[in-house]
């Protein structure tokens, strides 16, 4: 089985316990912008809310309806809602948000510091969309392709009556959130698709029974801090045009989102957010008449006028500055929502070298086909970058499954579609680490089709180059790495690419040994185009070293001092799993119960005492159980999440 990686990408992002993920749950949640606490005052800053995700390999939608946003002051009192969906919500596709934002408005709040956010999930039958991805990892209980039945979707902490369900999460902040008059502070909530108890499917006894899918988002939403708005990476952002300015500086549109599950041809789903657009006055946006099939550059929105009606469509690719402005680099205009839809943006899930091709995910979890000609221009985060880093179809060997892209295509109704450009929006490697230097390297990730496998060698950036802040706000330079359960704990500076190499075998090509079985260290990076270190290719600015994802296995020997043991597929040997107690790098223990059909999830507190005794009996010898760990030079593991199983249920691998 390939690696669940929780990616983040920035070193000062601490992902809280689940026990801190309960934020302030004390707050209550007002009806309005209730200023009552005590960290608020009665004047008014703007907040640039964001929604974004982690990646995961195994899923090519996963739709939520978010219906309130509420931000809960510092000192107590009431929470102040800051953003309400309109009343027919329109579906978000997490997956779409790979390391990538979506813009829910800029958002006028009381100026106050702000520690913790309530976000509310509709949790009816029906809100959660569920499709697997068409080439999921190896294992995994999904058919490939497949929309999981509404009727085999469990939402975990749904409260109210039916109908009118909901999950509230609650989120505590890794940094208060300040809102100063008259200013834009910037808020990203993120969700992580690969938190290993997020979608935990479950087979029951009966052989015939079908697999159900228990959906919790009590643990995976967390703070994403941004460093600084003028380098974060947007989403294409969709909306209809509402007004261009008398001076033709901005344009004015009401947010919408595609329909999910979608619709042929693709309809637009308004929501009650509107947001201002400027022209880039100084190096000029560039203009495409979808319906006309002709470009501009142009800088005043007047001279478009014609092609931007009322209620006209447009995609936007836009990028923040750093006084909260958002400046359009793109735009794509037409009278029909499914025109400026049709170009794919998503995964890339094969790339065809002999055959001048890439295959992308559209937001529908289908595979689109996009030829590249000599034309085609390749960007990396092309709002904030416009040079090309390449052209045609020779730079199609510095792609590899798992990137997110957003292709632009000259004719939408081209058959098939040909990529006028690809905008690289996250350049990802993941995978087993070897062959690990002071200097580089090896990535390798297997997949089910064969031909989409890679192992490629990669530099670390420059020493020199800038890589980040630290927690105290200084400027970081060179290669930097962290463990995922720890990523307040960054590893920077001249010795850190040394430390590295240590800390994951060496050059080694066969890993490490857990229970008589090669266990590999696993780790995600986010690469940069035109480093120093590589001026014409990718080098890594980063790893995080992600848990390894054991197969389920089963309890040889009980929990005690510390320690237990259990066999797993293909091992030979029981190996010893060491499980933390120690308050704040406690193991994140979970139990996974079904009984009568229904399946709960629980997180265990093991650092107290009551939690304690349910791990020792949970891991009762014979009970199966789930680890994810970081492998140990001794040959042990030390558990990052740990799952057992109760009741009625076989859990799937």
């Amino acid at each position: 089985m390939t690696v669940k990686l929780l990616q983040t990408t920035l070193c000062c992002a601490a992902l809280a316990s689940l026990a801190a993920c309960g934020g302030s749950g004390s707050s209550s949640l007002s009806s309005g912008n209730d200023a009552s606490g005590a960290g608020v005052t009665g004047q008014s800053g703007n907040v640039a809310m964001m929604l974004s995700d982690a990646s995961s390999d195994d899923w090519a939608t996963i739709g939520v309806k978010v219906l309130s946003i509420a931000l809960v002051p510092q000192g107590g009192g009431s929470a102040v809602r800051v953003y309400s969906a309109s009343s027919s919500a329109p579906m978000i596709n997490l997956v779409q948000l790979d390391q990538l934002a979506e813009v829910l408005g800029n958002l006028s709040v009381p100026a106050g510091t702000y520690t913790g956010a309530i976000l509310t999930v509709s949790a009816n039958a029906g809100d959660i969309l569920l499709t697997v991805a068409q080439d999921p990892e190896p294992g995994f209980a999904g058919t490939a392709g497949a929309a999981i039945p509404a009727a085999q979707i469990q939402v975990q902490g749904a409260q109210g009556a039916s109908g009118a369900r909901t999950v509230p999460v609650n989120v505590s902040f890794v940094s208060p959130l300040v809102v100063a008059p008259g200013q834009t502070s910037a808020l990203d909530l993120e969700v992580d698709l690969s938190h290993p108890v997020f979608i935990v499917a479950h087979s029951p006894p009966a052989a015939a029974g079908a697999t159900v899918w228990a959906v919790d988002f009590r643990g995976p939403v967390r703070q994403r801090p941004i460093a600084e708005l003028a380098k974060l990476v947007l989403r294409h952002t969709y909306g209809s045009v509402s007004s261009i300015a008398a001076d033709g500086s901005s344009l004015a549109i009401t947010k919408v989102l595609p329909a999910l599950p979608l619709t042929s041809p693709e309809s637009a789903q308004p929501t009650n957010q509107m947001l201002t657009i400027d022209v880039d006055g100084t190096n000029g946006t560039i203009f495409y008449d979808v319906d006309g099939r002709t470009s501009s550059i142009i800088k005043s929105f007047t001279s478009v006028a014609a092609e931007l009606p009322q209620d006209a469509y447009v995609r936007i690719a836009a990028r923040y500055q750093e006084d909260g402005s958002l400046i359009a680099t793109r735009v794509w205009a037409s009278s029909s929502f499914n025109n400026i839809w049709l170009s794919p943006e998503g995964h890339v899930v094969h790339v065809d070298t002999a055959q001048d091709e890439i295959t992308v995910l559209d937001e529908a979890a289908i595979p689109v086909p996009v030829s590249v000609n000599a034309d085609t221009q390749f960007f990396f985060h092309e709002a904030l970058n416009t040079t090309p880093i390449g052209t045609g179809p020779g730079f199609l060997g510095n792609l590899v499954r798992g990137f997110k892209v957003h292709v632009s295509v000259a004719d939408p109704l081209a058959v098939p579609l040909v990529a006028q450009s690809v905008d690289i929006e996250a350049a990802t490697f993941s995978g087993k680490i070897s062959l690990a230097t002071p200097s580089g390297l090896t990535y390798t990730h297997d997949y089910l089709r064969v031909t989409d496998d890679y192992s490629v060698a990669c530099d670390y950036v420059s020493s020199s180059s800038p890589n980040g802040k630290d927690a105290q706000g200084n400027q970081l330079t060179g290669f930097k790495y962290w463990d995922f359960a720890y990523p307040t704990l960054v590893t920077s500076g001249p010795e850190a690419p040394t430390d590295f190499a240590a800390a994951v075998g060496g050059d080694s090509s066969t890993g490490v040994s857990f229970a008589g079985a090669s266990i590999f260290a696993w780790g995600a990076s986010y690469a940069r185009w035109g480093d120093p270190a590589n001026s014409s290719g990718w080098s890594l600015p980063w790893v995080v070293l992600a848990p390894t994802p054991l197969p389920l296995g089963t309890v040889i020997t009980g929990f005690a001092n510390g320690a237990f043991t259990m066999s797993v597929l293909g091992g030979s040997v029981p190996g010893t799993v060491d499980v933390s107690t120690s308050a704040g790098a406690a193991t994140l223990v979970y139990q996974i119960d079904r009984t009568g059909g229904v399946i709960s999830i629980s997180a265990i507190d093991i650092t107290t005492a009551s939690g304690l005794t349910a791990l020792t009996n949970g891991l009762a010898v014979g009970a199966a159980v789930k680890v994810y760990g970081i492998p140990q030079s001794d040959g042990t593991l030390r558990a990052y999440v740990l799952a057992y199983f109760t009741g009625d249920l076989i859990p799937a691998q």
